[in-house]
């Protein structure tokens, strides 16, 4: 399940993409539109800068803004920088596997062999959705709709 600080790094991501090229976004700003709570969004913006998704700027006229073009980062990246794998057990993980102690025959397993499908059509939708997409045609909306 989706945690809810991997859901608010995607609401700051888009609400960020939405700027236009060279704006900055306050975290208070980003807060209040998302209806997230701003302490909670700063640390999650501190875990997206340190990961090279976004670029901050101090000061009165500071904020944040994407390091990355919006069509250069996907779900998967942002979710995996917060939640960690995708995969709902350890040893169906690509990045972060770890084999079962309960597991006699992993090759045979059927437990694992599901969810590495799921795993597989996990990161198949959210490794090929990007920041971009999420907008779709509706970025004018959706810059609207937040008050940008």
């Amino acid at each position: 399940m989706l945690s809810q600080k991997a859901k608010y790094a995607l609401k700051a991501m888009i609400a960020l993409a939405t700027q236009e090229e060279g704006d900055l976004l306050q975290a208070a700003d980003i807060a209040e539109r998302q209806n997230v709570p701003r302490k909670f969004l700063e640390l999650i913006l501190l875990d997206l800068r340190k990961h090279g998704l976004v670029r901050s700027q101090r000061g009165k006229f500071g904020g944040y803004a994407l390091a990355k073009p919006a069509d250069a980062i996907t779900f998967g990246q942002v979710i995996r920088i917060m939640d960690g794998p995708l995969a709902p057990i350890p040893c169906a993980s690509l990045t972060g596997y770890r084999r079962c102690a309960d597991c006699r025959d992993e090759k045979s397993c059927a437990v694992r062999r599901t969810m590495r499908e799921v795993r597989d059509a996990a990161a198949a939708i959210l490794d090929g959705t990007t920041i971009a997409d999420a907008l779709g045609a509706g970025a004018h909306e959706a810059r609207a709709a937040i008050g940008a």
